[in-house]
């Protein structure tokens, strides 16, 4: 049985804040904060039985208010990626955003997101529901939106989430989890996310400008950086081009109604893996290029580790970014008496012999 257990984690605007964590008997242990609803840690075994934290973060409630601007580990909404202009019409009324993205355009929810909120929390069972009430108006979206999420780590070592939601008014929602993978531990930098083996189950990319807002179009992948439907050392792959990764992969499969197989990424010299799998149209693939540069001072995060440029990797499942502009992307509008639905699991295994087959947990 999965062991879960509920701590105080400070207090946010005089509401106190709880960390959830899961006991699994593969040795996967995970914390969630109901501060964000993020994932504030991930310990999982190697090959040897050596536990690390596979995910970067803060270890305390202030390292989060202060500086989580990269939204390590949070849950991202109303809209997670990118809103051209901060703006969007439903029905004829426009409606303004906050810009928090170059001036002009507006970025995971904007400048009080899902991420900066503490979510109320429900223990049942062995899962975890976190809620939020997002009033109209928040940010700019319409409508009273009722946010539940559900976390759920199983005995194999799989974290489940389901994201719901129900509105007002006609609304836009696109939520997603915005978590720093390091398969090596958090600590390990840059060096050791090259050395990850990924691939993704895309053929095409949604193309978009120099400002990664996308144009409508879609760039198949056979013969550029994009292709990583046969597994790829993933720094070879971001040295095929510029500012690799931070885009948006059509996942093939999408349209079943059924968890589809996002991504795997593994890596070798610990024998961790990590298999994505999810509901949803797209998968943002982001290799931490904006953590600071290697002449910029570090993020300073857990254990007083100091994260840089291509520390960790992302895979947000999603749907395409700045669906509101482009009728040709799956629609991002929920509408009164439906409900808004997104499942996605990340599940953890080792490989502790090279010739050994490859399962999901221990």
């Amino acid at each position: 049985m999965v062991h879960l257990i509920e701590q105080d984690f400070g207090t946010f605007n005089k509401d106190p804040v709880k960390k959830f964590t899961w006991q699994t008997k593969s040795g996967v242990k995970v914390s969630v904060i109901s501060y964000g609803a993020i994932i504030q840690s991930i310990l999982v075994p190697d090959k040897s039985g050596q536990l690390k934290d596979v995910v970067l973060g803060f270890d305390d409630l202030q390292g989060y208010v202060d500086r989580n601007t990269p939204y390590l580990g949070a849950m991202v909404g109303r809209c997670a990626n990118r809103i051209r202009g901060a703006s969007f019409q439903i029905d004829g009324v426009m409606y303004q955003l906050a810009k928090n993205l170059s001036g002009h355009d507006h970025l995971h929810g904007g400048i009080v997101g899902f991420d900066k909120v503490n979510w109320k929390s429900m223990v049942d069972g062995s899962k975890v529901i976190f809620s939020y009430l997002s009033k109209d108006g928040e940010e700019g979206y319409p409508g009273d939106l009722l946010t539940n999420i559900t976390y759920e780590v199983t005995d194999a070592g799989v974290i489940q989430i389901e994201f719901t939601a129900t509105t007002t008014q006609k609304t836009v929602v696109n939520l997603t989890n915005h978590s720093y993978f390091n398969l090596a531990g958090h600590e390990m930098g840059a060096d050791e996310i090259y050395n990850h083996v990924i691939s993704i189950n895309a053929d095409k990319i949604t193309e978009t400008t120099p400002q990664s807002i996308p144009t409508g179009g879609f760039v198949k992948v056979g013969g550029t950086p994009f292709d990583l439907r046969i597994p790829i050392r993933l720094g070879d792959a971001m040295k095929q081009g510029q500012n690799l990764f931070d885009d948006n992969f059509c996942i093939n499969t999408y349209g079943n109604k059924e968890l589809n197989f996002v991504s795997r990424v593994n890596h070798p010299q610990s024998g961790r893996y990590l298999e994505v799998h999810s509901d949803q149209p797209g998968v943002q693939l982001y290799t931490s290029n904006f953590l600071p540069s290697p002449d910029e001072p570090a993020l300073i995060g857990k254990s007083g580790v100091g994260y840089r440029r291509h520390a960790a990797f992302c895979l947000e499942t999603q749907n395409y970014p700045d669906a509101i502009h482009h009728p040709n992307f799956p629609s991002p509008i929920l509408k009164p008496g439906e409900i808004y639905r997104h499942r996605v699991t990340y599940s953890f295994g080792v490989v502790k012999h090279l010739n050994e087959p490859e399962v999901i947990g221990y």
